[in-house]
């Protein structure tokens, strides 16, 4: 039998809501990554200001989704399929109740209009792979995902997260908590990344009311390296933490005006 002859091979589509995520699926533009912020170190960019809309269509199908999820204790969630493309972009992040699905061992984000992830994702504990590739805004992860002992595979677009290795495009700027009194559940995601800053990233304990000490660290998770962003209630718990992956800032820091390691 000749070559021409051999019937065609048929590889199987990991990801059938890719053809969702294309040209059918807006995903709101991002320019965190421009030319002139990834050369220069005085250009780094801000985190993206979005603030979930909680009373959106798509964000009420997805509390219900993780309902029935959390009760018929699926293995595997992806909910993204199971909403309408207008639906998939109101959704910029994930809500607190995912902590609720322990029995989930893959989480399939692929092409989500998401710009953070909560760190309730920690309470996730049998989770295995998490896939959020072609997530094009979701450039860091909460450091709290490192509580996830079991997961071993990731699939995540390497070159929209901040420090990574390609190119090395700069991390937003951290400051360290003032003096003012904060409702720690309505933070400024502009200022802090994220709405919502309860309970340290390093030991639990609850985060002061002048708002968290925070920290950049590029550790590996699974089988990528991700940029994290610690929540800590200290600067002993960030004093506390292992050092960041070969080849990355060694050690936690603010970000801004920083040189990293040269692209390879």
């Amino acid at each position: 039998m000749t070559d021409e002859q051999l019937p065609a091979q048929v590889y199987p589509n990991r990801f059938p809501e890719a053809v969702d995520s294309r040209p059918g699926v807006p995903q709101d533009r991002c320019h965190c990554f421009s030319p002139i912020r990834v050369s220069s170190l005085d250009a780094a960019p801000s985190f993206h200001a979005d603030v979930q809309d909680t009373n959106a269509p798509g964000w009420l199908r997805l509390l219900e989704l993780i309902e029935e999820a959390a009760a018929d204790g699926r293995e595997e969630f992806r909910p993204l399929p199971e909403l309408s493309p207008e639906e998939r972009r109101q959704i910029v992040t994930l809500p607190p109740s995912i902590a609720r699905l322990t029995a989930v061992r893959t989480l399939v984000l692929y092409g989500s209009n998401l710009v953070r992830i909560p760190p309730e994702i920690g309470d996730m504990t049998s989770l295995e792979e998490f896939s959020p590739y072609t997530s094009r805004r979701l450039h860091w992860f909460p450091y709290e995902i490192t509580r996830c002992a079991r997961l071993a595979d990731s699939t995540v677009s390497t070159r929209s997260i901040y420090g990574n290795h390609k190119y090395r495009p700069p991390f937003p700027q951290l400051l360290p908590p003032g003096d003012t009194v904060l409702d720690l559940d309505s933070l400024a995601p502009s200022r802090w990344g994220t709405t919502a800053a309860r309970t340290c990233s390093v030991c639990t304990g609850p985060i002061p009311v002048t708002g968290p000490h925070q920290a950049w660290l590029s550790q590996v998770v699974a089988t990528d390296v991700l940029p994290l962003l610690v929540n800590a209630c200290s600067q002993a718990c960030l004093d506390a933490l292992p050092p960041g992956a070969k080849g990355y800032i060694p050690t936690p820091h603010r970000g801004g005006a920083l040189e990293q390691p040269p692209p390879r």
